[in-house]
């Protein structure tokens, strides 16, 4: 493969879903050069006005629209309508992925399931995803990231400040845009099946597996038997290595030393805390442990004296883990994100997009391009497809097709 090919290139994938996760799996395959063409509404995909709704960061740019629907072309159909219904099962005769997340009983309702899918292609991948699994009681019921990824997998719970605060609040697509990654690796993973069999098959995912499998260690402790304590406040933390701290500009620092026989003494010189590496309270880590608010209470007066930006560069040169809580507004200016590729420029130069969270080598990732408007490929879809100039005005006059 050379510089200019992508992996995906000449790969035909379906997008018929909406908010947020399996679309966004689908736009992880366009940066690979696959050509996602999305199946939207006549009124269009409800996403394109998230960025509209109350609470929401108020902007000109559709962000949301442009990062998930990059790089994809837009057929408007109804569905409803047997003639559109005809439009899309041609669609998918033609093609290698389908992606959808509609709820199974819409599915049904729809003639897009599974059972009736698969048989227009036998080498198609049948991409399921839902909030809470295929199978059980809850399998008809719809949901989100904030209900179904956060909410049900303990981690709203768990992330609180401590046991007595209320349930942190999730923000828009923190579970969704790593449950679309997961979610890739399974259809990647059905693609390379279909290369050794020569058949598709369906392959599924959904919110609630994510959320559990993002809360794996603390779910599987518990399933082991583990016994949990409840989480004290940050200034009784059980361990003073593995906390967070305030510097003199009110920016937070969240040190992770596990290590301690080996850096703990290197801390203390960057903080210029030397003097404790002999006090009986903190030699040992049982000691530190035992008073871990005296120690909490040192500390804290300690970054209270100098500004991030000075911490970093000493506990950076003391070899010291740690990470700060970077703030949205820390992005712009974030060097690393830009070097390391978790921010890419538009093809267009019209600024920076978040990229999807992989890369192969020989630079086979497409630049983002555009998102689509509503409908705006119809037409050439339905060409390629095999539809005639005077078949594709029919389905426009009859209220079909639109854009």
């Amino acid at each position: 493969m050379n510089a200019s090919e992508r992996p995906f290139d000449g790969l035909k994938v379906i997008d018929c879903a909406s908010f947020i996760a399996a679309p966004a799996a689908a736009t992880i395959l366009a940066d690979f050069g696959a050509d996602v063409i999305k199946i939207e509404p006549p009124e269009g995909d409800a996403y394109r006005e998230l960025f509209r709704y109350p609470g929401m960061p108020t902007s000109d740019r559709n962000y949301a629209w442009d990062l998930d629907s990059r790089d994809k072309r837009s057929v408007a159909i109804d569905l409803k309508q047997a003639d559109g219904l005809a439009v899309l099962r041609r669609l998918v005769a033609q093609a290698d992925v389908f992606i959808t997340n509609y709820p199974l009983p819409v599915r049904d309702r729809l003639k897009i399931d599974h059972a009736s899918i698969a048989p227009l292609n036998p080498r198609l991948i049948y991409a399921s995803f839902t909030a809470y699994g295929e199978q059980g009681p809850e399998a008809d019921k719809t949901g989100f990231d904030a209900t179904a990824y956060w909410a049900r997998s303990g981690l709203m719970d768990l992330v609180r400040a401590d046991a007595n605060a209320t349930p942190a609040r999730s923000v828009a697509g923190m579970g969704d845009h790593p449950s679309a990654a997961a979610f890739y690796g399974a259809i990647v993973t059905a693609l390379y099946r279909r290369d050794r069999t020569g058949k598709g098959g369906m392959v599924s995912s959904s919110l609630m597996s994510n959320g559990v499998w993002a809360n794996g260690f603390f779910v599987q402790g518990h399933l082991s038997g583990a016994k949990f304590s409840p989480r004290p406040p940050r200034t009784q933390a059980p361990n003073p290595l593995t906390n967070l701290y305030c510097c003199r500009d009110n920016r937070w620092i969240n040190l992770v030393i596990l290590n301690p026989q080996r850096q703990f003494e290197s801390l203390l010189q960057a903080l210029g805390l030397e003097s404790l590496a002999s006090d009986a309270r903190f030699m040992t880590q049982e000691d530190r442990l035992a008073n871990n608010q005296a120690l909490i209470e040192l500390f804290d007066a300690r970054f209270a004296d100098r500004d991030l930006a000075e911490w970093r560069e000493r506990l950076d040169a003391a070899g010291i883990t740690f990470g700060l809580i970077g703030t949205l507004g820390d992005i712009d200016t974030d060097e690393q994100m830009r070097a390391g590729r978790a921010l890419v420029p538009f093809a267009d130069g019209s600024g920076l997009a978040v990229a999807s969270p992989m890369d192969l080598d020989g630079n086979s990732k497409r630049a983002p391009g555009p998102a689509p408007a509503l409908g705006q490929h119809s037409a050439q879809v339905l060409r390629e497809a095999g539809y005639s100039d005077t078949e594709i005005d029919k389905l426009r006059a009859s209220k079909v097709l639109f854009g």
